[in-house]
């Protein structure tokens, strides 16, 4: 069924419940694990928070570490792992990488922050659903 499990990581704990429970599936399927980190490009994105050639390459650093934890934890459980860092928009990416390698699911945490139904899945795994055949598994933060 899924040969492929695709975890889209920003490295947050509200995101650390999708990782665990990408892993576990993985785990149930033997699949192997990719861990994506997007560094958002995108010139609105730059433009309103100001980021410099520096900052962006203290992001991607920071993702490859996030996607070699991901990794690490996937291999200490028998899986073959692999960790991406790509820079663009974050859904495009998500999907583009999806696609483009044959992955049978997409997990990523979610945090909803509008009013419609991105409200309740998260705008940025809205857009991946809307843009892709790939399943996409939501993981929202556990409820306190």
């Amino acid at each position: 069924m899924h040969e492929t499990v695709l975890i889209a990581t920003d490295g947050s704990e509200e995101v650390e419940r999708a990782v665990n429970y990408a892993i576990d599936l993985a785990e149930a399927f033997d699949a192997e694990v990719h861990a994506l980190y997007v560094v958002e490009t995108q010139a609105t994105y730059i433009l309103t928070v100001g980021l410099s050639d520096e900052d962006m390459e203290e992001y991607k650093e920071y993702g490859e570490e996030v996607v070699t934890d991901v990794v690490e934890r996937a291999k200490d459980r028998g899986l073959e792992g692999r960790g991406i860092v790509r820079k663009g928009g974050i859904a495009e990416e998500i999907v583009e990488y999806a696609e483009g390698n044959d992955i049978g699911t997409i997990i990523m945490g979610q945090q909803g922050r509008g009013a419609t139904v991105d409200k309740y899945i998260g705008s940025t795994a809205e857009k991946v659903m809307r843009k892709t055949d790939v399943p996409v598994t939501a993981i929202g933060p556990k409820n306190e």
